[in-house]
């Protein structure tokens, strides 16, 4: 190991001969290059080691951070400076999702408008305490005022801290976190949240689909291939308009499940990002129906395409706007938007999702007698309870109805 130059690192106001008495800590003075502006050399002292292994062994991580661009130099960093700079080492790393980026950028925000300018050293375990009461009980909204962020919300700004404090730590530039030991906010139930917690979530039967899809084949030329697809494979809302027609395969009938799509900064800056979890890449077989329409699909987009070569942007997108923006994919809100209109017209229950044909798809599956292992594959889940939950509420009932031809059969004896 190289030794570490005693310039570097010293026992400073020490005039102790032999073994020191006189109380006296160790530091170690850091080289940071020339500054990127001005040229001129910068430096940067740490006091208050007890020995100097401990001088030794921080000074060692420090020039580590140097060299790989994480190391903050300011002594009396505000929280709204680190958060700048945390933001970049997060998402440098590259083991992290664009969607969770946009997400701690946007929790950033939250903390910021309490934290903004106070030197990270500052912020207290009770200043911290206080913030996440505050943001229970504070108004927030722009149009619709309402009582406190919610539980989830809560959650996520508290994580989000917790990484930050965890990194300056990390870095030296606070001694302790004020995260640790932080209680987040209870939230009581109400009656109504009690009542429906062990409901199943809300989906499409079979005669209701079929209502449905009627319903859809009256309107736009694209309504009902968009929502069958949904309802026959069990996509993700994101999945599906994320596809590509390199992703389908039309002599094979299959579809490859690669990615998702995110709305960065609204419909006008779509990103990509990798599937949601390793089963989530997946490739599932499609039937002729589908093949059939995705073909009627494709030839009207190619005559679109024409008609509009010099606006067109070819993303190769599967489901992709013919309104303004052409060629971007359709935002999921579209998608959510002509559903609840489609299920107006057809009478049906307008709370219903894009998701929802996803619960829709596993209760079709179950009813034909698929196998809980293949259905969750099929939609690219490891483990869930929600798809379970639907599974064994369609079996049970099945179960119910062969006992019951099984009474009648046996009456009849």
């Amino acid at each position: 190991m190289k030794t570490i130059a005693k310039s570097t690192v010293r026992k400073r106001s020490c005039k102790c001969e032999g073994k020191c008495k006189c109380g006296a800590t160790w530091s170690y003075r850091l080289e940071l290059g020339p500054d990127p502006k001005t040229g001129k050399r910068r430096q940067t002292e740490k006091h208050g080691f007890k020995s100097q292994k401990e001088a030794e062994l921080a000074y060692a991580k420090a020039i580590v951070s140097v060299a790989d661009g994480t190391y903050v130099s300011e002594k009396n960093v505000s929280f709204k400076e680190f958060a700048e700079q945390w933001i970049d080492i997060y998402a440098a790393t590259g083991k992290v999702r664009n969607s969770t980026i946009d997400i701690r950028r946007a929790r950033l925000k939250n903390l910021s408008a309490h934290f903004s300018e106070i030197p990270l050293k500052k912020i207290t375990r009770k200043m911290y305490q206080d913030m996440l009461i505050e943001l229970k009980n504070k108004e927030v909204g722009k149009k619709v005022k309402r009582k406190g962020y919610s539980k989830k919300t809560i959650e996520s700004i508290h994580e989000t801290a917790k990484l930050l404090f965890a990194n300056a730590v990390d870095l030296e530039i606070i001694a302790s976190d004020p995260t640790e030991k932080a209680q987040l906010p209870t939230f009581q139930k109400t009656v109504e949240e009690l009542e429906n917690e062990n409901e199943l979530p809300k989906y499409l039967e079979k005669e209701e689909l079929a209502r449905f899809l009627h319903e859809a084949k009256k309107g736009h030329p694209d309504d009902f291939v968009r929502y069958y697809l949904l309802a026959y494979t069990g996509l993700r809302i994101g999945e599906m308009v994320a596809l590509k027609w390199r992703d389908i395969d039309l002599v094979n009938q299959t579809i490859n499940i690669n990615k998702t799509l995110y709305e960065k900064d609204g419909v006008a800056n779509p990103g990509l990002n990798p599937p949601k979890t390793i089963s989530s890449k997946r490739v599932i077989d499609i039937n002729k129906v589908l093949v059939t329409e995705l073909k009627s699909l494709k030839a009207r987009q190619n005559i679109f395409k024409m008609e509009h070569k010099k606006t067109y942007l070819d993303k190769d997108y599967v489901f992709a706007r013919e309104d303004t923006l052409l060629g971007y994919p359709i935002s999921r809100g579209s998608v959510h938007k002509r559903m609840t209109t489609l299920l107006k017209y057809a009478g049906l229950n307008t709370a219903l999702s894009p998701h929802s044909m996803r619960h829709t798809h596993t209760s079709l599956m179950a009813e034909a007698g698929v196998s809980i292992e293949a259905i969750m594959e099929r939609l690219g889940h490891k483990s869930d309870r929600v798809t379970k939950d639907i599974y064994l509420h369609v079996t049970k009932t099945r179960k119910k109805e062969a006992v019951q031809k099984l009474d009648e059969l046996m009456n009849g004896l």
